[in-house]
Order: C-alpha cells, then structure tokens, then sequence
C-alpha cells in the first residue's frame, strides 16, 4: 500500500483499544505517523509489562516515512519510542516539554545519538513534504497538550489528541473557541476531517476543571487532623502535582514524592517553565522520621502497577515508607478499564492494614483528561468536519462518538480499528484494506510478538503445567533405566509419587514398542502417552518435551 494521489488515514494503535497509539497518514508517496504510545500487559500476557505496537507496516515502507509528530508526552502516545524509533530511522518533532520526556527516555536506553529530536515551540509548526502539521494547545492532564492542524493538498485534518475543556486550566494556555473556530474555518475553505479523541464519549457531563480539584482534594486533607495522607495521581499529570504543591502549602504538611517517574515529571516541567511554585520535597528517610500528621505523600501505582510505589507501600516492602491503620490514601486518579483486579489487590492490601481509602466516587477529588458529550459537542460545532473519524478508545466508545458527530451535523463518520486503511479524500471516508496490526511485548530486554512462540508457550505452562520425560538409552538402543519424569505446576500434590511412576511405565511402554530408529517418532509417541496419563489423573494436558540420552 503506497499512497498515490489520495489522502488517507491508517491507525496501528489506538482504535479499538484505549492506549498505544500510532497513527499514519499518506499522501502522495509518503506518510507521517502521529504518536508512538505503548499499553501495559493484562494477566494474558504472563511476565510481561509492557505491549507495543508492531510496527511492520510502516517499517517495510520506511523510506517513504517523513517523520513523527508527537502531541504530548502521556505513555500512550510515547511510551514506544525508546524501543521502535531507531529502527524507523525518521526525526521525532514535539514541543519542548514533551520532548524533554522523550530525551531522557532515548538517554535511558542509550540511543539518543542515534534519534534526531526536533524541538517545536508551542503553536510551531513542521513541514514534512505534503503535510504541514501546525501544534494547537488544548487543554489536558499533562502540559503542552496538543492538537495538530494538518494541511495536505486535499484540505485540513484537525487531529485532536488527547484533550479536554478547562476555563480555569492551572497549568498552559489552551486555544480558545474563538481560535479553534478560525481554524475550523481555515479561511472559507473548511475542514475535511476531525479525527477525534473517544475515551469520554458516555460521560454526560463535562470532565470539570483542574481547579475544582483543588477544593476537593483540599477539604479531604484539611479534615484529617491525625496520621498520613498518600496521594496516587498519575506522574504525569503535572497539573494535579501543582494543585497538591498548593495544599500542602496551604495545609502545612511537609511534601514527600514517592516514585521515580514523579520525580522525572518533576524535574521536566521545573526545566521547562512550569511547576514554579512547587514546594520543597522531604526525603524518604526524613519522612520515615517524622511525626505522620506532618506528611503528605504524593505516590505512584494509581492502577496497583506490582512494581509502583503505592503497591510496594501496601505489601510493606518499601524500604523507608510505610502505613499504619488511621492513615489515609487518596486515589486523585481514574480507574482504567482492566486494572480493577490489580487495583483491587493494593487496596485490600492497604484496608488490611487499616488505612482508610477514598476515591473519586466519595470526594471531588479528581477530574478526567478527556472530553464528555458537551465537550465533543462543542468542538464540533467550532470545527465543522466533513468527516468525523473517531479514535483513542474500545469499539464501543468510537462507534457512539461517530453517532453524536451525526447528530450534531457531520455529514459523515467512519469508524476505523487497527489496520484499516482509510481513503480520506477524494471521495471519503471510505474503507480501502485491512493491514498488519499486530502486537509487540517487551519480555525483559528482546522484544517479541505478543502471539509467537515463547508467549504462547508460556501461557500453555500457566496453564496445564509442564512435563519433561528423560529416556536413558544403550548403544543397542534399549532403556538403560526407567524413564524419568519430572513434572511442574501438574495438580498431583497428594499422590506425585504414583503419578510419576504410571507415566514412567507408560513411556518406557512406548519406547519398546516403536525402539530409536526413529526418534521423531518416538518423542512425539512418547508425549501422547504421558500427556495421557496426565489427562487420566487431572484433566489437564500439559505441555511435555522428551529428550533421549545415549551411553
């Protein structure tokens, strides 16, 4: 698939899922690709962390890729660059707070000679062959949120990012309805297409305002008159850590920041102009020492991420920081879909403890990033698309976006997943082919298919258990000893002594019969009567490997 004289729109990440994305755009020979976000694993994916996009597509093409425009600096939207972008061989363009996550990311991993970053200043623009991209502020749970206004030779895309409406934004400066309607009228021409953030879209009501946060989370610490506050926020969310700057100031608790990726956000929005007013922190050993009225401590894990701050605070293996019934723990934080099992288990970890918990649902104590119903409402009455093109969020999610964009006069939408190849113009939006799409994982250091071999594998052993079965041979190629058996994970605690045995007699049954000429034969004869006798005993068939000595 090359683009010839066409616009079109190809998602790789992002639609159908909330998380990773990446999205490319061709015109005439080229592409651009926006974003290049990664998710976190689900308990399918065993031993793994992180999932990124593959990228194969988009690689087999990369002579034709210009470049990749990022519009802010949230993991979903960066989150692969470390592991993906030197391979694509193409320069990164972000803003400068932005960028400075995606430098230190590049550093980390030692490749940031290897990575050109273009710095754009706010409301710059890029021009990469037939896409002018022009960075828009919106307002967002992280600075320099971004919309791109992209100019092609077949009209103006409003690309929306993540985004929200904020008439009291803390932190930035974001375009006003004023602004957002020029660029929707881009000077009597029109936009073509908006493509358009979905999370929200069931929320009736609009996501509120940063500032409103402030009182909430203000009158929950006010009130507590005796032990520790924690509060879990995303790291990111640089606007909340100026808010809870603001209350311990204004509460006279000393501030403690607990997680490594809060004090890299920190550090970034310091070195980029923001966070100005941001109290000094305390450290860990001091806060160990001090009296738990005086504390507030801001944490990771808002989603019981095993590894984070606040999960390793619950179980008690935090080295310095710890929690003692009448404490507090405040999640200024939006569950994601998914976690509730993770979530769940840091929480009965902390209530087992008695720390009292309080979330969004007993106090105002968070807001979203993202835009409810009015809010979409709204931008599409400033924009006025052609085309509506839902993006960033479940099925369920984009197709309800795509109705409310026809109710409010789009004259047509188009929902895409991943890998759908979309003709934007001329004669769009209309659905082209169905390309590669996949999954990566980061399995420690290598990088995998989320569906090959070692994944599935894995699972299998997750599963059923695992057995190995050793046939000692002589150079007649008869047993030299009872085959040996030793079985993993397989349900027979009461009785393994019995079970073994019935599966050693089982494959010493089979070697006589068949003998070693053929030895294929004879492991994969060897595996069926194991794996049966296993089936006998458990119910289960698990994964068996043979090997064959000789002496």
């Amino acid at each position: 698939m090359t683009p010839g004289d066409e616009l079109l729109f190809l998602p790789l990440g992002g639609s159908g899922e909330i998380g990773m994305n990446v999205n490319l755009y061709g015109c005439r020979g080229k592409w651009i690709m926006c974003d290049l976000g990664m998710t976190f694993a689900d308990p399918s994916l065993p031993g793994v962390e992180l999932v990124l996009p593959d990228l194969a597509f988009i690689e087999e093409r990369r002579q034709d890729l210009l470049g990749i425009v990022l519009t802010h600096g949230h993991e979903d939207h960066i989150g692969a660059v470390p592991y993906l972008a030197a391979e694509l061989g193409v320069p990164l363009y972000a803003t400068p707070f932005t960028a400075g996550l995606v430098r230190r990311k590049l550093e980390e991993e030692g490749i940031a000679k290897e990575v050109k970053l273009n710095i754009v200043p706010l409301g710059g623009d890029v021009e990469l062959g037939p896409f002018r991209c022009r960075y828009v502020a919106l307002a967002h749970s992280i600075p320099e949120g971004n919309a791109l206004v992209i100019d092609t030779p077949f009209g103006r895309l409003f690309h929306t990012g993540d985004w929200k409406l904020d008439d009291k934004p803390l932190l930035g400066d974001p375009a006003s309805a004023a602004e957002l309607t020029a660029i929707g009228a881009n000077d009597g021409k029109g936009t073509l297409a908006l493509i358009g953030d979905s999370t929200n879209v069931f929320n009736a009501e609009p996501s509120g305002s940063e500032s409103d946060v402030f009182d909430g989370l203000m009158g929950v610490v006010k009130a507590r008159k005796q032990g520790r506050v924690v509060v879990t926020t995303f790291a990111s969310n640089a606007t909340r850590l100026h808010t809870l700057g603001e209350v311990a100031k204004a509460t006279g608790r000393k501030l403690v920041v607990v997680g490594r990726s809060l004090e890299r956000i920190i550090a970034v929005a310091q070195a980029n102009g923001y966070l100005k007013d941001f109290p000094p922190t305390i450290s860990w050993d001091a806060a160990a020492r001090a009296r738990p009225e005086t504390l507030l401590i801001i944490s990771t894990g808002t989603q019981g991420e095993p590894q984070a701050a606040l999960a390793r605070i619950a179980d008690g293996t935090h080295p310095q920081i710890r929690l003692d019934a009448g404490d507090l723990v405040v999640y200024s934080s939006k569950q994601i879909p998914g976690n509730e099992v993770a979530i769940g288990r840091v929480q009965n970890a902390l209530a087992a403890k008695g720390v009292e918990i309080i979330g969004d649902r007993q106090a105002h104590v968070h807001v979203s990033g993202h835009p409810g119903r009015p809010e979409l409402e709204a931008m599409y009455g400033w924009i006025k698309p052609e085309i509506s093109i839902p993006v960033h969020g479940e099925r369920r999610h984009m197709e309800e976006h795509a109705r409310l964009a026809k109710r409010w006069g789009v004259p047509r939408a188009i929902v895409p997943m991943n890998g759908h190849c979309i003709r934007i113009a001329p004669d769009g939006p209309k659905l082209l082919s169905h390309e590669h799409a996949g999954r990566l994982v980061l399995d420690g250091d290598v990088i995998l298919p989320a569906d090959g071999a070692t994944l599935n594998a894995r699972r299998k052993i997750g599963h059923s258990g695992y057995m190995l079965v050793t046939l000692v041979v002589d150079a007649k190629g008869a047993l030299a000893a009872d085959p040996a058996v030793v079985a993993k994970g397989i349900p027979v605690e009461e009785d393994e002594a019995s079970f073994l045995a019935e599966c050693s007699d089982a494959a010493a049954a089979v070697t006589q019969k068949y003998g070693i000429k053929d030895q294929r034969r004879l492991e994969d004869e060897v595996k069926v009567a194991v794996r049966r006798v296993s089936r006998q005993w458990t119910g289960k068939k698990p994964p068996t490997d043979v090997q064959i000595i000789r002496i």
